[in-house]
């Protein structure tokens, strides 16, 4: 009887970085398993992968909810994978009139979903004897710009979780990969971070010669994971070339 492939877990599958992650784990032979909050999206998702001759699972979660996440780990004795995808943006005001409800929201999703889920989790991908976390962070989690305070510290905070759980962990058989993507173009980051307002959302790549894709990102986190088990990742930084740094972009307009 053949082995059965081994289960990843995604966060924030529903779009981008997540749904590219899915498909593309799911063609590595992994069984996919997909989170979100859209149930709709997931479960298309989910039928789309297995169409295409892939195991893939659809599981409606809110990262937040932390009864919801706990309920979630009930369903795994064992673990391979599991990628923190799960976040995002809001705003773009400067820290003097930035809203705390916007800055608790970020820290929420970011901070404390990937904690829930790895927290919950952790058993069953040490239980593995081969596991991995993923946490998908950015390079906002390592340096400053301006208009970016409360993403900024959600992402050093998320940052910060990736590197002192891997202290932590040390001599468990689970790696600890942080994967830290710079700009990058999906149909949702940039919109919702400006509340539905296109205009905003396209002057972030207006002029950038190929920032990066969802699929960009999804192919690093995907080679971090299938490197032999005794190779861990640590952080991978990914930016398109016309980025420098947060705050040094090279534009044609």
């Amino acid at each position: 009887m053949a082995a059965a492939s081994p289960i990843a877990v995604i966060t924030g599958a529903s779009s981008g970085i997540g749904a590219a992650t899915a498909r593309q784990l799911a063609a590595a032979g992994f069984r996919v398993v997909l989170t979100a909050r859209r149930k709709d999206r997931i479960e298309a998702l989910a039928a789309e992968i297995t169409e295409a001759g892939h195991e893939a699972t659809a599981y409606a979660l809110d990262v937040t909810d932390r009864a919801a996440v706990d309920e979630f780990a009930t369903v795994f004795r064992t673990l391979a994978v599991l990628v923190n995808n799960a976040g995002g943006a809001l705003g773009a005001d400067p820290v003097a009139t930035g809203d705390p409800a916007d800055w608790r929201q970020m820290y929420e999703t970011n901070v404390i979903g990937t904690l829930n889920v790895t927290q919950a989790l952790l058993p069953a991908l040490t239980a593995s004897g081969n596991g991995t976390v993923v946490i998908l962070s950015s390079t906002a989690g390592l340096s400053t710009y301006e208009g970016g305070g409360g993403y900024v510290a959600a992402k050093h905070g998320e940052h910060v979780l990736a590197e002192t759980l891997r202290l932590e962990i040390v001599g468990t058989p689970v790696r600890v990969i942080e994967v830290a993507p710079g700009m990058v173009k999906t149909e949702e980051f940039a919109t919702t971070r400006f509340r539905g307002d296109a205009e905003k959302a396209a002057k972030v790549y207006a002029g950038v010669d190929a920032p990066l894709s969802a699929d960009d990102v999804a192919d690093t986190i995907t080679w971090a994971i299938t490197r032999p088990s005794h190779v861990n990742i640590d952080l991978l930084v990914v930016r398109p070339r016309a980025q420098a740094s947060n705050s040094k972009v090279h534009r044609t307009v």
